[in-house]
C-alpha cells in the first residue's frame, strides 16, 4: 500500500529553519526525530542545515535508514555531496564525471554573455525556476535524491557542463522562491516513494587497496603475499595498490579493500567509484557507511530484535539523564571508532561526564552501554551471507580491551584463537548470522560475547574484519582464501580457470572435503536456515 502524505516528516536542524506554513503539523527538529519512536515507517525529509559527517542532517539520514523510514536523502547522497563539498576537490570532480551523461541535456542552452562562464540554479525536489534546466534537474533529483541543490554549469569550448552539484539548506531558499519550494515540496509529499536511480554500471586482476604505514591492518602484507598465491591459482592477478592508484581503478576487474575504512577517507571514495565502474567491491559503500557507525549499528539491531548490551544514545541535551540512569562501569563510545579507539570505560558518574563531554565534542550523538566483562569476544566472519570463519578474541593481558593503546602511539593486542565452525555455539552463529544480514552481503566481522547465562550479545558489526594467515584461518583453512577470491569471481560473473582448485566449499565434491568440514557447513546451514 502506498504511504500518505500523513506519514511525511519534515527534519529540520531547528524549528526556526522552516520559515513556512506548516498546517499538517509534519516538521520536527532533528533532536525530537532522534527521540521519537514511531510504530511504523514513515516517509522523512531531511531538510537539516548541515548534513557534514557525524552532523545532525547526517544523524537524521542515519536513523531513518536503521529505522526503516525512506528518507530523503539517503545516507550515501550525503557521502557524495557533502563529502565532495562545495569546492573543487577531487571528490567533486568524481561527482561531476558521474554525471557526465547529462551534459548533452544542456546543448539546448544558449552561450552566456561575454565574460560569464559559470551558472548556477537551485532545484527544489527535481524541480527549478530555471526553465531552461527542467528537464536536467528532474533527472538529477532521480539520480541523487537530494531535496535542496545548487547545480553549478560551467561554458568552455562551446558547451555547457556540469561543474558541481551541492547540497543546499532551507536558508539558501529565496523569498522570491518561497511559493515554488513550497509547491514543489507538496508535489513530491503527494508523488510515490522510488529508490534513486543511477546510471548503468558498466564490467580478473583483484586490486588490493593497502596501507604499509598502517600500524593496525586488517590484513598484514604476507597475509597479501599468500593471497595473490591463491589468486593465481585460480587464473586470477592481485595487485596491490595504493590511495594513488585511485584514477586507474578502471583497470582492474575487483577490489578487495584491505584499509581500515571511514566515510570521510579515501577508501569509501575507493569503493564508489569501484561501483561506478561496476566491477565488485569489498567493502562496498554502503557497507561502510552502515558498519563505521554503531548509532546506525544500535539502532538497526534493536529494530529487528537482535540482542544487543543495554544501549542509550546520548546527545548534549540527554547527558544527564542517561548518566543518572545508567548503572556503573558503563562503556562510552565515539560513533565511527575502531580498533578499540574512541570507547572509554568510565567508573562513575564523575568519568562518564568528562569523557560524554569530551566525545560529544566529536561527534553530536555518542552511546552508552552497559560493561560487560568477559575473557574473550567471539567474532564471526562472514562473507556473502556464509560463514567464513570463527575466533577467540581475547583481552589484552591486565586490560579490559582487545587493542591496549599507549600514549606513544604503539599498542598491544590480545591472543586470537581460530573456532572451527562446527565446535562454535548454534546461538553464536545464529546471532551473528541474523546481524550480519542486516548490513548488507559483503563481508562481515561481527563481535559477541557469551554470557554466564549462556545469553549471546552483539557488540557490533564490522565492515572490514581482520583476515590474516595463521590466525583467522588457522580453523578454516585453505579453503577460506579461495572462498574470498571465487567471491569476486561470482560477482563478476567468471568463472575459475580451468584446472584450477573449486573456489567454494559448495563445489567441492563431498567426499574431497573433511568430515569436520562437511559438518561445519551442515551445521552454517541450518542456522541459516533457523534465522531465515
Amino acid at each position: 500500500m502506498a504511504r500518505t502524505v500523513s506519514d511525511l516528516v519534515v527534519v529540520v536542524e531547528r524549528r526556526q529553519d522552516f520559515r513556512w506554513p506548516d498546517p499538517d503539523g509534519r516538521v520536527m527538529t532533528a533532536g525530537a526525530y532522534v527521540a521519537a519512536r514511531p510504530a511504523r515507517p514513515r516517509r522523512v525529509i531531511n531538510l537539516c542545515r548541515h548534513a557534514d559527517y557525524l552532523s545532525a542532517g547526517y544523524y537524521a539520514s542515519l536513523l531513518a535508514e536503521a529505522r526503516g523510514d525512506r528518507v530523503t536523502p539517503a545516507l550515501r547522497t550525503l557521502a557524495d555531496l557533502v563529502g565532495a563539498g562545495t569546492g573543487p576537490g577531487a571528490g567533486q570532480a568524481d561527482l561531476a564525471d558521474s554525471l557526465a551523461d547529462l551534459n548533452p541535456r544542456l546543448v539546448h542552452l544558449p552561450p552566456p554573455p561575454a565574460g560569464v562562464a559559470r551558472h548556477a540554479a537551485n532545484i527544489y525536489f527535481g524541480r527549478t525556476p530555471d526553465v531552461g534546466l527542467t528537464d536536467v534537474a528532474a533527472r538529477l533529483f532521480q539520480r541523487l535524491d537530494c531535496p535542496l541543490m545548487c547545480l553549478t554549469l560551467a561554458y568552455g569550448e562551446g558547451a555547457w557542463r556540469i561543474a558541481s552539484v551541492a547540497a543546499m539548506g532551507t536558508d539558501a531558499v529565496p523569498r522570491m522562491h518561497d511559493v515554488f519550494f513550497l509547491n514543489a515540496l507538496e508535489a513530491h509529499a503527494r508523488r510515490r516513494w522510488q529508490r534513486p536511480r543511477g546510471p548503468a554500471a558498466a564490467s580478473f586482476t583483484l586490486a588490493v587497496l593497502h596501507d604499509p604505514a598502517d600500524p593496525l591492518p586488517p590484513s598484514k602484507a604476507s597475509t597479501l603475499a599468500h593471497l595473490s598465491r591463491v589468486g593465481l591459482d585460480l587464473g586470477v592477478r592481485v595487485e596491490v595498490i595504493g590511495r594513488r592508484d585511485y584514477r586507474h581503478l578502471a583497470q582492474f576487474d575487483g577490489l578487495f579493500i584491505r584499509e581500515t575504512t571511514a566515510v570521510p577517507h579515501h577508501t569509501f571514495r575507493f569503493a564508489r567509484k569501484a561501483e561506478a565502474l561496476g566491477i565488485p567491491v569489498v567493502d562496498d559503500a554502503t557497507s561502510i557507511l552502515r558498519c563505521t557507525n554503531k548509532v546506525f549499528l544500535a539502532e538497526t539491531l534493536a529494530g529487528h530484535g537482535v540482542a544487543t548490551p543495554r544501549t542509550r544514545l546520548v546527545t548534549r541535551a540527554t547527558v544527564a539523564e542517561v548518566g543518572a540512569a545508567l548503572t556503573f562501569p558503563a562503556v562510552l563510545k565515539v560513533p565511527d571508532g575502531a580498533f578499540s579507539r574512541g570507547v572509554e570505560r568510565v567508573m562513575d558518574i564523575d568519568a562518564f561526564h568528562r569523557v560524554a563531554a569530551a566525545l560529544l565534542a566529536r561527534s553530536q550523538i555518542i552511546l552508552a552501554q552497559d560493561y560487560l566483562p568477559t575473557a574473550f569476544d567471539w567474532r564471526v566472519g562472514l562473507l556473502g551471507g556464509e560463514v567464513l570463519f570463527v575466533a577467540q578474541y581475547y583481552m589484552c593481558p591486565r586490560h579490559w580491551q582487545i587493542v591496549r593503546h599507549a600514549a606513544d602511539g604503539s599498542h598491544d593486542e590480545g591472543a586470537t584463537r581460530a573456532v572451527a565452525v562446527a565446535d562454535t555455539p548454534p546461538a553464536v552463529l545464529a546471532a551473528a548470522t541474523a546481524a550480519a544480514r542486516l548490513m548488507g552481503n559483503g563481508l562481515y566481522g561481527v563481535d559477541l560475547k557469551q554470557l554466564p547465562s549462556g545469553e549471546v550479545v552483539v557488540i557490533e558489526v564490522n565492515d572490514n574484519p581482520n583476515l590474516d594467515v595463521g590466525a583467522e584461518d588457522r580453523a578454516a583453512g585453505p579453503l577460506l582464501w579461495r572462498r574470498v577470491i571465487g567471491h569476486f569471481l561470482t560477482a563478476a560473473g567468471r568463472a575459475p580457470m580451468p584446472g584450477s582448485t573449486a573456489v567454494s566449499a559448495a563445489d567441492l565434491p563431498a567426499g574431497s572435503q573433511p568430515a569436520a568440514e562437511r559438518a561445519a557447513l551442515a551445521r552454517a546451514a541450518a542456522v541459516r536456515a533457523a534465522v531465515a
